[in-house]
């Protein structure tokens, strides 16, 4: 290491320049130096350090200004008393300059501190005469009460490994020291008092109980609050700036590579969430300073009193069997793959005894963990994703009285670079309509309709947003996830709802996410929350939040399936799987055959087993809700192309005829003859006038894309024409907007507005008791 000649630095600083240098590359066994613990702030690098003597006297009066050099010259004033010859300080011993000599360093930070003769704590924010024992908020309102000295992440390590640690205020009056102050130290930081007087080594520590100390500590690269941990681990590996959080995933997986504690799985976040076995960062480990590591010995015990002679279990086993249950148990605790754990790509492999969670999909399960909370054996929830097992924390119910069963396990570890964020994109324009809007979002914000809070596979995000009619004094709340590749939503109203002020929504917003129901119904009062939930063609998802007229009962669960035709449709559609593939600019859409039938634009009717019986057109009915718009707002047209295989037929490409597959039929083909498409368009228009008329509407379809031509016919893969009745244009001819044209496809959709809501099996009874 090099370390500052103490000697050479005073002299320097009185204007004394000889030919000594500064630093000197020592052996921290050999060497008796002291150390310097401190917050950074203007600092004194390396390179200034060593040419100091070359600068330029302005350039030196600068230097000697900052409070970092003050620093230096006050540590060796120090260390000079305490008749020391040398002085290692973090920030100007090393040549950040050189990647090598800074990844040597902080891999050797620790056995550095843990060398040193004396470690100097300087203070800069505390200016009174005594070491601080009582929470301040007032003066240290930026690091939780206490010295910022003790909520930096490096500071850590600097205080436990060296055996003496005295502390200075900022006059560099010695205020304490570690062995007198322990008592203090362990109620400002967690550490128990015997690991500060005596080191790591006076106690069976587990990997939880040290993660903890960091929980609610900072630094200022990310990738630290990793690297800061190396040394009280036992842990080295390369350093990596820009790696970000990765460096905390990075530091787990070397500490498994070298160590079978179990508690680097015992961490709790403080949000739930769904993926990787891995915390994210050492706040995670918030709470679990008194998690124990177990011996295989104290293991077997525990599990022995709590799963096999404990209560309940004399009902359902008899004596022979549970001797049985515990040599099976020694022996599994015994083998060597309950003490290996094995990191590979396909997860980290892990030996543990699991039992089935209580009242839980089968493919969910409880892992038991050697080690114990207050007591208590630590279990972890892992749900099954493939062949491995993720870590979710949704599930919090009590363990079933049932034997546990040994599994290997393959735990999701790392998440795919390849993998993308999903979008959502909220359409809650609908709520307007009976009065609501969207007053608060929880746990951030976020501006316009547009949200990216959902991952793929391995993390569980939720976002909660909160609606209110003022007037009517309701509200509720929407909360979306998505995890493990399935989305879910849930409604929750808040039944006691009374507005007083503006902070009252976000409040509820906090509420919903830290405890989510499934309730949809508004209490008293006639509306009900629905919540319908599509998937867009690019992957991403289009929520639409709304407000109806309760069914009549508030125990129904909403739900809904969409089938998305690829274009852009009203709101969100349920649309009727057609037999025939075209594209509409651009993108295959299916459609349904309407030969013989008189469809246009905006039908509606009653649809069963394949067949539309129309019973009116929204744009008749429009007059009667009040709204009124032009023709240029009802319909879009596309551009129309054929399917993939109909463009291979040679006699397509000569004539102005198009090609449309049938699904089922490959050999058969509609031939149409100068094809357009009209449709729906996705407007505010369009989108009010189905809101107007869901209440008369609900449970009809629409007719929401046509494709006009002016003569169609079935056809074979050489064009030939195939007689068939049911392909061949009526003497009467379709329905048609224009002479001679026809209407042989169009698409039939659900629209989600019009949906009718089950009744629950309260008010089914009540109805049949009725009758």
């Amino acid at each position: 290491m090099k370390l500052l000649d103490i000697e050479v630095v005073l002299n320097r600083d009185k204007g004394i320049h000889h030919e000594s240098q500064v630093m000197a590359e020592l052996d921290d066994k050999t060497t008796s130096y002291a150390i310097l613990s401190h917050r950074w702030g203007a600092e004194v690098s390396y390179e200034e350090m060593i040419g100091f003597s070359k600068m330029e006297e302005k350039e030196r009066k600068e230097v000697k200004r900052r409070h970092g050099y003050q620093k230096i010259v006050k540590s060796c004033e120090r260390a000079e008393k305490d008749g020391y010859k040398w002085l290692w300080i973090d920030t100007c011993c090393i040549d950040k300059r050189s990647s090598s000599e800074l990844s040597e360093a902080i891999n050797s930070m620790y056995r550095w501190y843990q060398n040193a003769q004396v470690c100097y704590a300087y203070f800069n924010d505390v200016d009174g005469s005594t070491f601080p024992t009582n929470r301040d908020n007032n003066k240290f309102d930026k690091s939780n009460g206490w010295p910022e000295w003790f909520v930096r992440g490096w500071t850590l390590q600097e205080l436990i490994a060296p055996k003496q640690v005295e502390f200075f205020n900022k006059d560099w009056a010695r205020i304490g020291d570690k062995q007198r102050a322990a008592w203090e130290l362990e109620k400002i930081t967690g550490i128990p008092c015997d690991v500060l007087t005596i080191g790591l080594a006076a106690k069976r520590l587990s990997v939880a109980q040290i993660m903890s100390w960091a929980a609610n500590r900072k630094t200022t690269r990310v990738e630290d609050r990793a690297y800061s941990l190396m040394g009280l681990l036992g842990v080295n590996m390369p350093m990596l700036y820009g790696e970000g959080k990765k460096a905390f995933q990075r530091l787990q997986l070397e500490i498994i590579r070298v160590s079978s504690d179990h508690s680097i799985f015992a961490w709790k976040p403080r949000m739930p969430r769904t993926g990787s076995v891995l915390a994210e960062d050492p706040s995670d480990f918030r709470g679990c300073g008194r998690i124990r590591r177990l011996e295989p010995v104290e293991f077997v015990n525990i599990l022995r009193r709590k799963y096999i002679e404990g209560e309940g279990l004399d009902d359902i086993d008899s004596r022979a069997r549970r001797q049985h249950q515990l040599a099976a148990l020694r022996g599994a605790l015994d083998s060597h793959q309950f003490h290996t754990l094995t990191v590979s790509n396909a997860g980290i492999q892990v030996f543990l005894p699991v039992v089935p969670s209580y009242d839980s999909p089968s493919q969910t399960l409880r892992a038991i963990l050697a080690c114990t909370h207050n007591g208590d054996l630590v279990t972890i929830a892992l749900v099954s994703s493939g062949g491995s097992f993720s870590r979710t924390s949704m599930i919090d119910s009590p363990l079933p009285a049932t034997y546990p069963d040994f599994k290997t396990l393959h735990l999701i570890h790392h998440q795919d670079s390849n993998e993308t964020r999903r979008e959502i994109v909220l359409d809650d324009e609908l709520v307007s309509y009976h009065g609501f809007t969207r007053c608060d979002t929880y746990p951030s914000e976020f501006t316009g309709n547009t949200v990216t809070p959902l991952s793929l596979v391995v993390a569980d995000d939720l976002i909660v947003i909160v609606y209110a009619n003022h007037n009517a004094r309701r509200r509720f709340a929407i909360g979306l996830g998505y995890s493990l590749g399935r989305e879910w939503v849930h409604v929750v109203d808040d039944g006691d709802f009374l507005i007083r002020k503006e902070g009252n929504c976000w409040k509820f917003g906090r509420e919903v996410y830290d405890e989510m129901s499934k309730r949809a119904h508004l209490p008293r009062s006639i509306w009900a929350a629905r919540v319908v939930w599509g998937r867009q063609p690019a992957g991403d998802f289009e929520v639409i939040v709304d407000v109806v007229q309760c069914p009549g009962c508030c125990d129904v669960s909403h739900g809904w399936a969409v089938a998305s035709t690829g274009l852009a449709m009203p709101k969100l559609m349920a649309t009727v799987s057609g037999s025939y593939l075209l594209n509409l600019d651009g993108l295959q859409t299916k459609l349904s055959k309407c030969f013989g039938q008189r469809f246009a634009l905006g039908d509606y009717g009653y649809y069963s087993r394949g067949n539309l019986v129309c019973t009116g057109n929204i744009f008749e009915d429009m007059p009667a809700t009040g709204i009124d718009f032009d023709d240029s707002h009802r319909r879009v047209t596309y551009s129309v192309s054929g399917s993939k295989l109909g463009w291979r037929l040679g006699w397509v490409k000569t004539q102005d005829i198009l090609a449309v597959e049938h699904k089922t039929k490959r050999t058969t083909y509609l031939a149409l003859h100068q094809p357009a498409a009209i449709s729906l368009p996705d407007n505010e228009h369009i989108s009010l006038l189905l809101k107007a008329l869901s209440a008369r509407l609900a449970g009809r379809h629409l007719v929401t894309t046509v494709i006009q031509c002016l003569d169609f016919y079935a056809v074979d893969k050489d064009g030939k024409l195939w007689n068939s009745g049911d392909y061949s244009a009526p003497n009467s001819g379709n329905y048609s907007t224009g002479t001679g044209v026809l209407t042989p496809l169009c698409t039939i959709s659900y629209p989600h507005v019009w949906s009718i809501d089950p009744l629950c099996k309260q008010t089914k009874k009540r109805f049949k008791s009725i009758r």
